[in-house]
């Protein structure tokens, strides 16, 4: 089964009926323990992604509280950016 099929039966519950009329009883307990699952694992990953998150926003907030207290500002970090070479070098460049 295709994950288009699968978004089609998801987004319209008369096209699910009809999917879940093809399968057994058992195959439909199955289906439901697989799905419950997946909702699960979905659930603690998006849990872990907000987690992560917050982890970094509060080591920004350390990292600009410390800056603050030393007096700079974020302005100060930032190095200019090396400039690069515009256009292509010389043909005879490569010969000595």
């Amino acid at each position: 089964m295709s994950s288009e099929s699968l978004e089609r039966i998801a987004r319209n519950k008369n096209v699910a009926r009809a999917a879940a009329r093809q399968l057994s009883m058992e195959q439909l307990h199955k289906l439901s323990e697989v799905i419950v699952e997946v909702i699960e694992q979905k659930k603690d990953e998006e849990r872990q992604r907000q987690e992560e998150e917050l982890q970094k926003e509060r080591k920004r907030s350390e990292i600009l509280e410390a800056i603050s207290e030393a007096g700079l500002s974020v302005d100060d970090l930032v190095l200019e950016p090396p400039r690069r070479k515009r256009g292509r070098p010389p043909k005879n460049a490569t010969k000595a």
